[in-house]
């Protein structure tokens, strides 16, 4: 007899079909497994047989064929555990159920018949949301990632005998019902900006950085602030929707990293270590899987000591930065991860990490501070809108404890009245852009208008700096989002200025210091 049920395993961030079916025939006992599965999906077939004998069934003593269709995709993982053992129970007629519902199965089974969690379970259940009438059987342990999806019925089991009982229709459970009220949790631990001693032009570069998008790198000698100040760029981004949330959650359940926690609470911040590979940070593997950059989609990636990292994957980030994803290419399969999140580097203003300190002296030969800020490229550098230097503190701002300076939650206000003002512009755009930063040219010729001074400034600035039409537009976009955190309608030539101080690596003899 033949039994066949419908699963589905991933393809990037995408769900694709696959009919698992089961055929019972004479001959010696075996179990085989065929259509192109990997290790995991080949180990099935004991995890299989221990959970419905220890749930209670015999196994069947006949040939067992399970073909998992279509054959040339490649199959991994074990969420086809579920499907495979309730094709047998259904195939040997140990199950005569009184409902076959039509449904995707998910589901790994433990020895003893429960059912534990699988990877992936969000994007795959947000692909099939978005087709009529699906239905999807998975376990109970993946049910808070899935559970503010609408438009697909939800069945989470705990073991495989309650699965049976349901087929049986002996205490039919009703659809999971999807959660409403969702709002983004606080952010906890976290440096709150008043908490941050000086460094005002720098509190400044991340007020424009949230408000527009905008990619920023901090050049600064050891102790001025730049991790702290990147650790508190977080506390004043825009609160997060619901889509969002989605949207960087199923990353990170690709990469199986949501165990116990449902959607992530707020948005991501991540921090690679300088040393790692470029697979590392781009994702990639046999097996493609996402990286930093992918889980730091929808937030922030923060890369300290941006020169010490390996010039490769340097230059592999270029792409991602432009086009928002990452395409992954292997020999065993391709994926495109979503990577839309905003860059936060730090680096030194030479080797020893002195030049231009009032109380230090520089050790650095000139040769060797070329060699060090030519690690990073110039058409990198070009996609980072924002360059600020962050000069050492001085004796009266470390002790000065009446000066206050404003809260996280002052500046996230005016963060978020500059997105408003960006979403109700850009809501008549065809391709709608999220923030400035992703303007696109034809978008900037509506949107953001020079007056005559302001076009004089920038003609100026681009002859004397010999400035590539890439940063020509990213001071617009950086002058577009100064003039939003100020309520104005038009690009003045105040705004043009302020974001042309903002280019301090491309001044004529590098630093101003």
């Amino acid at each position: 007899m033949i039994a066949k049920i419908e699963s589905a395993c991933l393809i990037g961030m995408e769900a694709a079909r696959v009919q698992v079916e089961v055929n019972l025939s004479k001959g010696m006992p075996s179990f085989s497994i065929v259509g192109l599965p990997d290790a995991s999906v080949r180990e099935a077939k004991d995890r299989v047989v221990a959970a419905i004998r220890n749930t209670g069934f015999e196994f069947p003593s006949r040939r067992v064929t399970v073909n998992l269709a279509p054959a040339d995709l490649r199959k991994e993982g074990a969420c086809f555990d579920l499907a495979i053992a309730v094709g047998i129970l259904l195939a040997s007629e140990a199950v005569v159920p009184k409902r076959v519902p039509r449904c995707l199965w998910l589901g790994e089974l433990a020895l003893d018949g429960s059912i534990r969690r699988v990877r992936g379970a969000l994007p795959l259940a947000r692909s099939l949301s978005r087709q009529a009438n699906s239905s999807l059987v998975l376990p109970w342990e993946n049910i808070e990632e899935v559970s503010y999806l609408s438009g697909i019925k939800l069945f989470p089991f705990r073991d495989l005998r309650s699965v049976v009982r349901w087929l049986n229709a002996e205490g039919a459970p009703e659809p999971f019902a999807a959660a409403s009220a969702w709002k983004p949790a606080p952010y906890d631990n976290i440096v709150d900006f008043s908490e941050i001693k000086g460094q005002m032009v720098a509190k400044r570069g991340l007020e424009i950085a949230a408000a527009g998008g905008h990619n920023l790198l901090m050049i600064g000698s050891p102790g001025t602030g730049k991790s702290m100040l990147a650790q508190a760029l977080p506390g004043i981004l825009p609160s997060w929707n619901l889509q969002e949330a989605l949207d960087a959650t199923q990353v990170h359940s690709v990469a199986n990293a949501l165990v116990g926690i449902g959607l992530l609470p707020h948005r991501p911040y991540r921090n690679p270590h300088h040393s790692v590979s470029p697979v590392g940070l781009l994702g990639g593997g046999d097996i493609p899987s996402p990286g930093e950059i992918s889980l730091a989609h929808r937030g922030v990636l923060f890369l300290d000591e941006l020169p010490e990292f390996r010039r490769d994957a340097l230059e592999a980030l270029r792409q991602p930065l432009e086009q928002g994803m990452v395409h992954i290419h292997r020999a065993r399969g391709r994926a495109t991860y979503p990577s839309d999140f905003l860059l936060v580097a730090a680096m030194n203003p030479c080797p020893c990490g002195f030049r231009g300190h009032p109380k230090k002296e520089c050790q650095c030969s000139t040769v060797k501070i070329q060699n060090y800020m030519g690690k990073i490229s110039g058409p990198l550098l070009d996609r980072i809108d924002l360059h600020v230097e962050l000069p050492a503190l001085k004796m009266d701002e470390l002790f000065d404890e009446k000066k206050k300076s404003e809260s996280s939650a002052v500046v996230k206000a005016r963060v978020e009245n500059a997105r408003q003002l960006q979403e109700s512009r850009y809501q008549d755009v065809k391709h709608r852009p999220r923030d400035n930063a992703h303007l696109t040219p034809r978008d900037m010729k509506r949107h953001a208008d020079l007056t005559p001074e302001g076009e004089a400034i920038l003609r100026a600035t681009v002859e004397r700096l010999g400035l590539s039409a890439r940063s020509f537009d990213r001071l617009r976009k950086v002058a577009r989002t100064i003039a939003d955190l100020e309520a104005c309608e038009k690009i003045q030539a105040r705004h043009l200025a302020e974001a042309i101080q903002y280019r301090c690596l491309d001044r004529q003899g590098g630093m101003s210091w």
